[in-house]
């Protein structure tokens, strides 16, 4: 098998990125947009060893759980990979996916529950990230292609709603009428990087991230933006650093109160330009509820990577107390301004600062807490795992957007995964922790990723 081979395969399955996986010759083939059972002529782009990546030159026999995507851009766009695929089977490979990373990285043989399906199949993002840049001596506003950081163009993204397409419109045209340039990764030039949009409630947070601390005709800007959006606030981010992180240090706002009060449950919260909130709205409540339902009215809830503080709020409304620890001062004045706003008193404890650094003095002064922990997708840092374990703390609920880095927490907490030699080595479970239950969460449909809720306790309970 060599490079541009064209070949007639049958997928046997769906990888964990998504794509048909097929055999050949000896060879395991990964062909994007290929659904198990169809048969496919396909073109051969790379070959390493038994393994080698193609594309689909002609689609000869369809499965019948295909569909037709609704976006333009599918296939070379990196943010979807199963619009092609009706939604109940989505919802079957995603707790596949999740049940196969416990086996696969530690060596653990879970029941995972079905997976809970999302409200809306599409618009369901309340949050939209896009990278602004040029190409062919264009602007050019869209999102990255698969692992790269090549932008595919699109005038709208139907994972978003209607918005979206207005919002593009409107800032393509100002580029052009003001003379302004999208960022070249390469060269650092070029005025305009990313454009960020979080709608609350039918209000919304603009933020225009610029290499430079001035926008000219930024007026012009604004008054298209009072077509797209009823009610916004418009923030300027200066970052200026050859760097992947879309966010600099300077926020200027420009219009508009900034931050934004919001209401769930009861509880009323405040969101800025960099607060994190859950995408799916629908399903952050299914979540939050199913984490709800862990905690006991007399309990004290640590609640770790705490965001702008709504779930640390709901455990304060239900439980004996509830500590919140988080890492960016935004999110840690939301927080705050959460507690003051809804009267929880002591009930609520906000903390300001790295897990690893204020978890242990939390844990000095809560006696027997439920910890909780809803950590970015590089996971749980390790010494907070040793920490648990040390402490023996009894539950221990875990919220994770990676089905692989939460395999790897589960296996270190169960010991199921054992260090050697600074390596993880997979070992029959030894370790202080069972795990009670693992649920999916569809946060994010049409794409391979999944929010799933998991449940630790302590085996000498």
């Amino acid at each position: 098998m060599e490079k541009n081979d064209i070949l007639e395969v049958t997928c046997a399955a769906l990888g964990t990125q998504g794509e048909g996986i097929a055999k050949k010759d000896g060879v395991t083939m990964f062909v994007p947009g290929l659904l198990p059972g169809e048969r496919a002529e396909v073109r051969v782009l790379k070959v390493k060893g038994t393994i080698a990546y193609a594309r689909v030159e002609e689609l000869l026999t369809p499965a019948e759980v295909r569909v037709r995507p609704r976006c333009a851009v599918f296939g070379k766009c990196g943010g979807c990979q199963l619009q092609h695929l009706k939604y109940h089977v989505q919802l079957k490979f995603k707790a596949g996916l999740v049940r196969d990373a416990f086996k696969k990285i530690a060596g653990l043989e879970v029941p995972v529950e079905g997976c809970e399906r999302s409200e809306r199949e599409y618009g369901y993002r309340n949050k939209l990230q896009m990278p602004i840049g040029r190409r062919n001596g264009e602007n050019v506003v869209g999102f990255y292609a698969e692992r790269s950081h090549r932008i595919v163009p699109t005038q709208g993204c139907p994972l978003h709603p209607d918005w979206s397409e207005g919002l593009i419109s409107a800032l393509l045209g100002f580029m052009e009428k003001c003379g302004l340039d999208g960022y070249d990764e390469e060269t650092g030039e070029g005025q305009l990087r990313h454009i960020v949009v979080r709608e609350l409630k039918k209000k919304y947070i603009v933020t225009l991230v610029s290499t430079v601390p001035e926008i000219k005709g930024i007026d012009y800007l604004l008054f298209l933006l009072d077509k797209v959006f009823p009610a916004y606030s418009f923030w300027l981010n200066v970052n200026d650093k050859k760097t992947n992180v879309v966010f600099g240090e300077e926020f200027r706002l420009i219009k508009g109160p900034g931050f934004y009060e919001c209401q769930d449950g009861g509880i009323v919260y405040e969101v800025g330009p960099r607060t994190f909130v859950q995408v799916n709205e629908n399903v952050r409540g299914k979540l939050y509820d199913r984490a709800l339902l862990a905690a006991d009215e007399g309990d004290t809830v640590v609640d770790c990577y705490a965001g702008g503080g709504l779930l640390t709020a709901k455990f304060a409304a239900k439980c004996k107390k509830a500590y919140g620890i988080e890492v960016v001062p935004e999110a840690h004045e939301c927080a705050e301004k959460l507690r003051t706003g809804n009267g929880f008193g002591d009930k609520m404890v906000n903390l300001c600062g790295r897990v690893e650094d204020l978890l242990p003095g939390v844990l000095e002064q809560a006696e027997d807490p439920l910890v909780v922990l809803d950590p970015p997708r590089a996971g749980v840092a390790r010494e907070v795992l040793r920490l648990l374990m040390q402490k023996k703390v009894g539950r221990i609920v875990m919220i994770s957007c990676d089905p692989a880095t939460l395999a790897r927490d589960v296996g270190i907490l169960t010991g199921a995964l054992t260090e050697q030699e600074g390596a993880l080595v997979k070992t029959p479970p030894h370790g202080p922790y069972r795990l009670v239950t693992a649920e999916p969460f569809d946060m994010f449909p049409q794409t391979r990723h999944i929010e799933t809720f998991a449940a630790l306790e302590r085996t000498d309970r």
